[in-house]
């Protein structure tokens, strides 16, 4: 997410291997480690259990990776955006559940840009203990390794406001040197026992779910699951890169991934019964196979890719979330762009938030073994429910006897990773439970708060522009009245039949009325297109009274100041509005009059009508109100910081609800 590159060339695949393959690519150090402690100990990690869970690993890899992203997520673009969001806005239009598995699929989504950073970075600093280079020596102590990480990745969160276009151009080189270090290592250490190119064959891989020799049978898998946990970045990542060039790099990248798990599988059938292993707890092969006089390269280069793949997580979550706000999931929150391209953005609500969970997680898991427990389940659920979302886009592609076969087959096997990752719930897995339910939830209170909101704000509560243009028109020209605004601006939906809040035209007429040259009515509109940027305007007859239409893709900025004075500009060059010359003005050439902006934030205080909603209604509501007034404010979101903006305060129901139990006793004339 570093730098926008779509078009195919050498210098993309580069930037290609810097942006989408950090998290995929940093598996093998924690990935066999993981397999080990499923056997119990490196003893018990027998040849046939290592053949078979390394060919596990390769089918994982053919089978998610290879089929179901690189050779059908990458066809579902929306318009050249990849991503379970963008997805959803491909295909919502089909079927309205289908918000369901985007809503979970995106929480557990944004729950692993948390376990990422902790699981890779521990994992990289890990090979430093006990090790000696020169004169400093390393010793075993975890609290050492804890410091260093969190001093890593603290520096990671910091330096995202200032933007990292610049360090970004170096992660393509540095994962090139990374990938082919691990694949060199692998194959020579592979040669040692070339027996685990049998791994090859899927027969190992189904015969070893079954053997007597896995303790943990099916269980298995959720181990071998981390080897695929970058995948869904493949797809995510498509609009930055383009899939071309996803296409050209992968197959690299899978080699030299498999020469690596092959090596380290050969390693490991070479030395289980090394008795300088006998009564170590964890044994990690990723290091234990490199020579010690690259061990300091090794490790050097391992956190270097770690710290790329948790820049990728970080920067990804950013990407998420916007595309989560542009479709009305998530809360408005202020997004900045610290470099020179629009696809490099920062959020410091959801940075620092990450920071203090993936803290949290360092220090509360303490070692990569204990957080690897945790790790997988989420990007599990994910991959579960980007299945069923491809599944709608190859039925609308009128492919649906392939639909069919993909859906059954996908979800099988996903269902039986997810199964295999459940198992570690209670070592460590509740903590991805409880982070992805906490974003599900603000997810659910902002989406469906929404729409029982607008479901309450019936006929009663709305009326028709139209009905009330002719005294906007005469209040614009009564010069009885003080000039309000040249150009008074009310940031507002309006449908297509011209139905409004009662609350905007009794903010004009009946507070104080507002006298303006100009009345400006402006609907936002989120588009399912990302960077859509288009407008209508209608006079309805009028030439003081605008109704416009601006629709933006998801992933557009909505600061409207950008777009407004080109609209009036654009109106007046055509005829349709009058020029407003102001009478003073330090720019001579100056056509456009004073803006007032009117911005009105709905309140959740009217008591009655709370008395008889369901409770289910007033608590989607009252939350969705609530997380309105904990994040950005409307005037920041439509970036009218620096303009004259009025907030008015406004309740949800504008008028008195009646209380049916009201009785009259009696009515009484005294004199």
């Amino acid at each position: 997410m570093i730098r926008k590159t779509s078009s195919f060339s050498k210098m993309g695949m580069l930037i290609t291997l810097g942006i989408v393959y950090g998290d995929i690519g940093t598996s093998p150090l924690y990935v066999m480690n993981a397999i080990i402690n499923d056997a119990g100990s490196l003893k018990d990690a027998v040849p046939e259990y290592i053949i078979g869970s390394i060919s596990l690993i390769f089918w994982t890899l053919m089978l998610i990776t290879t089929i179901k992203y690189v050779l059908v997520a990458m066809r579902a673009d929306n318009n050249r955006e990849g991503g379970i969001f963008a997805l959803y806005a491909l295909v919502k239009s089909s079927k309205k559940w289908l918000l369901i598995p985007a809503l979970i699929g995106g929480s557990a989504l944004l729950a692993d840009g948390t376990l990422t950073p902790a699981v890779t970075v521990t994992s990289a600093m890990e090979g430093i203990k006990g090790q000696k280079f020169g004169n400093l020596n390393f010793s075993n102590d975890q609290f050492v390794i804890l410091a260093i990480v969190s001093v890593i990745l603290l520096t990671i969160f910091v330096i995202q406001k200032f933007g990292t276009e610049k360090i970004g151009r170096s992660f393509g080189p540095i994962m090139l040197i990374w990938f082919t270090f691990i694949g060199l290592i692998g194959l020579e250490n592979m040669f040692s026992n070339l027996s685990v190119l049998k791994a090859l064959s899927p027969f190992y891989a189904i015969k070893v779910l079954t053997s007597p020799i896995n303790h943990v049978g099916i269980f298995i898998l959720g181990s071998v699951f981390l080897a695929t946990t970058g995948a869904e970045a493949l797809y995510s990542d498509m609009g930055q890169v383009g899939k071309h060039n996803i296409y050209a790099t992968w197959p690299f990248v899978c080699l030299m991934l498999m020469l690596n798990y092959l090596g380290q599988g050969a390693w490991v059938m070479t030395h289980f019964t090394d008795s300088k292993f006998i009564g170590l707890n964890t044994v990690n092969p990723f290091y234990e196979m490199i020579p010690s006089e690259l061990k300091i390269f090794a490790i050097l280069i391992a956190t270097l890719a770690a710290i790329i793949a948790s820049q990728a997580l970080i920067t990804g979550s950013y990407t998420l979330v916007q595309e989560a706000i542009g479709l009305k999931i998530l809360p408005r929150l202020k997004v900045k762009f610290p470099g020179k391209s629009k696809s490099q953005l920062y959020i410091g609500t959801v940075n620092w938030i990450l920071c203090l969970i993936t803290l949290g997680i360092v220090w509360g898991f303490r070692t990569s073994e204990h957080m690897e427990a945790a790790y997988g389940l989420a990007i599990t659920i994910t991959m579960l429910m980007t299945t069923i979302l491809l599944h709608q886009f190859l039925i609308m592609k009128k492919h649906r006897h392939l639909a069919t076969l993909f859906v059954v087959f996908f979800v099988s096997l996903e269902s039986l990773f997810l199964i295999s990752s459940l198992v570690k719930f209670i070592h460590g897995g509740y903590i991805t439970v409880i982070i992805t339910s906490m974003i599900l939830l603000i997810m659910i209170i902002w989406f469906f708060g929404n729409k029982r909101r607008d479901a309450y704000m019936n006929e009663s509560e709305n009326v028709s522009l139209l009905d009330f243009i002719p005294q906007l028109e005469c209040l614009s020209l009564d010069e009885s009245i003080p000039m309000y605004a040249t150009n008074l601006v009310y940031m507002h939906n309006i449908t297509p039949d011209y139905s409004m809040k009662r609350s905007i035209i009794y903010s004009i007429l009946d507070q104080e009325p507002k006298r303006a040259k100009v009345y400006w009515f402006i609907s936002v509109n989120q588009t399912d297109v990302p960077y859509e940027c288009n407008y209508t305007v209608d006079m309805m007859h009028t030439r003081n009274v605008v109704n416009v239409q601006l629709n933006l893709g998801f992933k557009k900025s909505q600061h409207v100041n950008i777009y407004i004075r080109q609209i009036i500009n654009s109106l007046m060059n055509d005829g349709a509005i009058d020029r407003q010359d102001p009478r003073y003005s330090m720019l001579p050439n100056r056509h456009v009059g004073s803006f007032k902006f009117i911005i009105q934030n709905q309140q959740f205080q009217d008591l009655g009508a709370q008395e008889y909603m369901r409770s289910l209604d007033r608590f989607l509501i009252g939350g969705r109100l609530l997380l309105q007034r904990l994040t950005i404010s409307p005037s920041l979101w439509y970036g009218l910081e620096f303009s004259d903006v009025v907030e008015e305060k406004v309740p949800l129901f504008l008028g008195s609800h009646e209380d049916p139990y009201l009785v009259l006793n009696k009515i009484k004339n005294s004199k």
